[in-house]
């Protein structure tokens, strides 16, 4: 169907949608829902329940943010065609900033991209003089994903399937394994492939551990190939004992990482994959730099990243940044504080609500609508109701009520966040599934939700509220949206998850037959 055919989403029309999809014909039955695995299930209501984005299954909760991850996709199609991107995502605390990240890495690691993410904290930084940009490479390198091990953990894995496309290459021409010919062609075929890359930082030492790497894989040397991979991973203290163990006079440090990182690109393009995407979140870490020459340090090196994915002097990589409104806008301490990233990143006259630019180098996530969070806490219920066989049905009614009482807090306007509405939705639906006698009237027709506090960890409540007051998108709680997102068409541009569910549908989950009592007792 068709977005023109929708209408609107009032709870009237909602009910009267739910009775007629209930009386179809026995000839023509409704499709039955694709259900998440249980373990998958488990994960992300675990997750959810504890305020972090799960790692799997993101496909099977996925709303909204349609534009944004178009503009993130079309990022993308540039760094598969050998250019760079940069991005940053700005939202509050329980936006859905790390959900937006971790559905991208999800969707572009089955696509054939490594994506490596990590968040900032006072020990991994940007820059630094005691390890904190070295300690931020070492977590994006652990990090490395594909779509064979995307938990992390796939340098080794990608390093094996570079080496095994080489020896492949040395079979064909007719060369024996074990052979001094095998090694010396070898030797000059990585040699040959990194000469292609250009003349970049580093690219000779790079080039002679992978010289090492294939000579010790040849030899059965592993303590060798385990010191590469040590070296690789920056994991070497010193110059000397690198040099004395690799024979390699140069060590990954705080001032060089980022050109490791770039290197990494071209070599992962070179091995076939399509790029390499970088995830950083939690910018606001560098806002809470109390030094402000340290957090100048590390806003300059942000500038120098953006300048080279810009320029061109980066190929194959993406990057996506995220962080809180003020820790990007404010020009006290945000980024902002530093000129030449304001001038670059500040949004121009033409920017408005409900008009933005999504081709800036800056994304603001937008609230999620009533609608889309009916949606999502829809798939949620019945998610639930599947894992734990409860039988527990919630009708739109009785969803509705529960959106309702979320927005009525006091507080909601400036702090109510997805986040916060869906740690209280899998409260509500795990104290109903532990107390049978309670039904969803009695719960949700209380005043048990008095106030909506600002998410943990968020320090910057009062210097936001007056801002938040203006910006605030939210108003009244209302389904009367003129396009429910339930009955949109998918997304063209993204249409298929690596689960093979359909990512970011906009076709609720049919309601099931509840059987018994407690099914029928809380259908309100």
């Amino acid at each position: 169907m068709s977005t023109s055919d929708t209408s609107k989403s009032s709870p009237q029309n909602l009910q009267a949608r739910s009775a007629s999809s209930g009386s179809a014909s026995a000839e023509h039955p409704l499709p039955q829902p694709l259900k998440p695995p249980k373990r998958i299930a488990r994960t992300i209501l675990a997750a959810l329940k504890g305020g972090v984005v799960p790692r799997i299954g993101l496909g099977w909760i996925a709303v909204g943010r349609r534009l944004e991850i178009e503009a993130l996709l079309n990022d993308m199609e540039v760094v598969r065609d050998g250019g760079a991107s940069f991005r940053f995502i700005v939202g509050r605390y329980g936006a859905g900033k790390s959900f937006l990240l971790q559905t991208l890495r999800t969707y572009v690691m089955e696509r054939g991209f490594v994506v490596a993410d990590a968040d900032l904290s006072p020990e991994r930084r940007l820059a630094g003089t005691k390890g904190q940009g070295l300690a931020t490479y070492r977590e994006l390198v652990q990090n490395f994903a594909t779509k064979t091990m995307p938990e992390g953990g796939a340098l080794g894995l990608i390093l094996e399937r570079w080496m095994a496309g080489l020896r492949a290459e040395l079979a064909a021409e007719g060369v024996q394994p074990g052979t001094p010919e095998f090694l010396a062609g070898g030797e000059a075929k990585i040699l040959e492939r990194m000469h292609a890359l250009g003349e970049v930082l580093h690219g000779y030492e790079f080039s002679q551990l992978l010289i090492r790497y294939f000579r010790a894989m040849e030899t059965g040397e592993d303590e060798v190939r385990a010191r590469v991979v040590k070296w690789l991973r920056g994991e070497y203290p010193t110059r000397a004992q690198a040099k004395a163990e690799l024979g390699i006079n140069l060590v990954v440090s705080d001032d060089n990482w980022y050109d490791f990182l770039k290197l990494f690109a071209l070599f992962l393009r070179g091995a076939g994959y399509e790029g390499l995407l970088i995830l950083i979140d939690e910018l606001v870490n560098l806002y809470k730099i109390p030094n402000s020459v340290s957090r100048q340090n590390n806003y300059e090196k942000i500038l120098t990243i953006y300048n080279d994915m810009l320029q061109g002097r980066a190929r194959g990589l993406g990057v996506v940044m995220s962080g809180t409104p003020q820790a990007v806008e404010d020009q006290r301490r945000g980024i902002f504080s530093y000129e030449a990233l304001r001038s670059r990143l500040a949004a121009g006259r033409f920017s408005q609500d409900g008009r933005r630019d999504m081709m800036a180098p800056v994304i603001e996530l937008e609230p999620l609508t009533p609608d889309e969070l009916l949606v999502l806490i829809d798939k949620l219920a019945h998610m639930h109701a599947d894992l734990f066989a409860t039988g527990l049905v919630l009708s739109d009614q009785a969803l509705a009520r529960f959106l309702e009482l979320e927005y009525d807090r006091e507080g909601a306007a400036t702090h109510l966040t997805p986040r916060e509405i869906i740690r209280d939705f899998i409260e509500a639906l795990n104290i109903l599934a532990q107390n049978p006698d309670l039904t969803v009237d009695a719960l949700f027709g209380t005043k048990a939700f008095q106030s909506a506090e600002h998410s943990e960890g968020d320090g910057e409540a009062e210097d936001e509220q007056g801002k938040d007051e203006e910006t605030n998108t939210h108003g009244e709680f209302s389904l009367d949206h003129p396009q429910d997102v339930r009955f949109q068409s998918e997304w063209p541009a993204c249409t298929m998850f690596c689960s093979g569910t359909q990512l970011f549908s906009a076709a609720p989950l049919r309601r099931t037959a509840g059987t018994g009592p407690r099914a029928r007792r809380h259908a309100h």
